[in-house]
């Protein structure tokens, strides 16, 4: 559901403004307005619209979720459950009781000017497909967008994001390009990895130049623009039926940045057999090993798994047993269950991270094991892989080419 008009809440303090022009009413010129209803436009506006909205959610016996404010839920005898996660003006709402469906509509669209948009096939440049036996999302437009903006609609197609053997840096004696220009291609595609996990370490990679980008820069920008015209029509599918143990990964490479010697995590969770969750950051300090390095990349997931199983528990979709994060260090995974100091360590708060860890542990709430590195979901998120190794991983997150999918009218 939408809002036609401009999001307008309440003010709950007294604001004014002045007469603009072609509303200056004569003999009054030095007065100005006062404002009963928030202006679109005006900085206050958004707060004052999502104070008015989450009122009247409270009001009609919606729990506002506590880990996500923009999510809402409700609940009524028999199991029945709806769902509303609000984006500015936008209303996605998901449940297992068409009731429930139809007195919320009608309740929305009585104390709000909304149009029913009906089944979402198509949210801020999110395509999505339903069938009976799962859900694909993709960005098959928004990438053609991105390729006829920036004059690459007829490029030809490589099979990796990234180029074996090519190590970025600062290149302070590299040929200048037009910030604004890389700046605006870094950042349409950083929006596409909100369903494009297989380009998220390329993309983070080119993000850390955008003050002084040069060629070498623009090169591996627009090999991400190359690989995306031969795989456009890639998103992640969400299997009805699967388990739905929420499962982690966690890598990190070692020394990786070529500037100032930093290490990048990588960490995805996986929800049957689609990624839900992932991300790829250059560490905050440098590590002096790779045990040191994977200590921080498990510390970041941890810390998302927490907050993931409170999430699925809103949704009445709660996690019994601890969450498996998988990472393919032993040293890390011994370290967490026995801190043992020695030379490589000794630096470290190792008792720290066993804490952390081992409160984790006893509480059931996560538990790190070991797995093997080619299975290694993570590594796609912290190096760049040979073609074979990619594209296996990338299949592993769950992206697949779903060029036919029965679309649920």
């Amino acid at each position: 559901m939408s809002n036609q008009h401009s999001c307008m809440g309440i003010w709950r303090s007294r604001y004014f403004i002045e007469q603009p022009p072609g509303y200056i009413k004569v003999g009054n010129e030095n007065k100005v307005f006062r404002l009963k209803k928030a202006l679109n436009g005006l900085k206050q506006a958004p707060r004052a619209w999502y104070s008015r909205i989450e009122t009247y959610f409270l009001k009609v016996g919606f729990i506002k979720c506590p880990y996500e404010h923009t999510m809402f839920v409700k609940i009524e005898d028999g199991g029945k459950l709806l769902i509303v996660c609000l984006y500015v003006d936008d209303l996605i709402f998901i449940g297992n009781c068409d009731t429930m469906f139809g007195e919320f509509k009608k309740s929305v669209m009585n104390e709000f000017e909304m149009s029913d948009l009906g089944w979402m096939h198509y949210f801020l440049g999110i395509e999505v497909m339903q069938s009976d036996d799962g859900i694909f999302l993709s960005q098959k437009k928004y990438v053609g967008e991105i390729l006829n903006r920036f004059q690459m609609k007829d490029c030809n197609s490589v099979s990796t994001p990234s180029e074996c053997g090519v190590k970025l840096h600062k290149d302070h004696n590299g040929k200048k390009v037009d910030s604004t220009l890389y700046k605006q291609i870094v950042g349409s595609l950083i929006y596409l990895t909100a369903t494009r996990p297989d380009v998220m370490y390329s993309v983070s990679l080119i993000s850390r130049y955008m003050e002084n980008p040069t060629e070498l820069h623009l090169l591996a920008t627009k090999r991400i623009l190359r690989y995306l015209q031969g795989t456009r029509n890639l998103g992640i599918y969400y299997k009805k039926g699967e388990k739905s143990n929420l499962v982690g990964y966690t890598d990190s490479d070692y020394a990786g940045d070529q500037d100032d010697g930093r290490s990048t995590s990588g960490y995805v969770f996986m929800l049957g057999i689609g990624a839900i969750c992932w991300s790829s950051k250059k560490q905050p300090i440098v590590t002096l090993s790779s045990t040191e390095a994977e200590f921080v990349a498990a510390t970041a997931c941890a810390c998302q798994a927490i907050w993931m199983r409170r999430i699925l528990e809103e949704l009445r979709f709660k996690q019994y047993g601890a969450t498996i994060i998988l990472c393919d260090n032993s040293s890390t995974i011994k370290l967490s269950k026995n801190p043992v100091v020695h030379g490589r360590s000794k630096h470290i708060d190792v008792k720290l991270f066993f804490f952390f860890f081992g409160d984790l542990c006893k509480d059931g709430t996560v538990d790190l094991m070991h797995c093997k590195s080619d299975d290694q979901v993570a590594d796609i998120f912290t190096n760049v892989l040979k073609r074979e190794s990619f594209v296996k991983l990338r299949g592993l997150l769950g992206l697949c080419n779903l060029g036919s999918v029965k679309v649920v009218n």
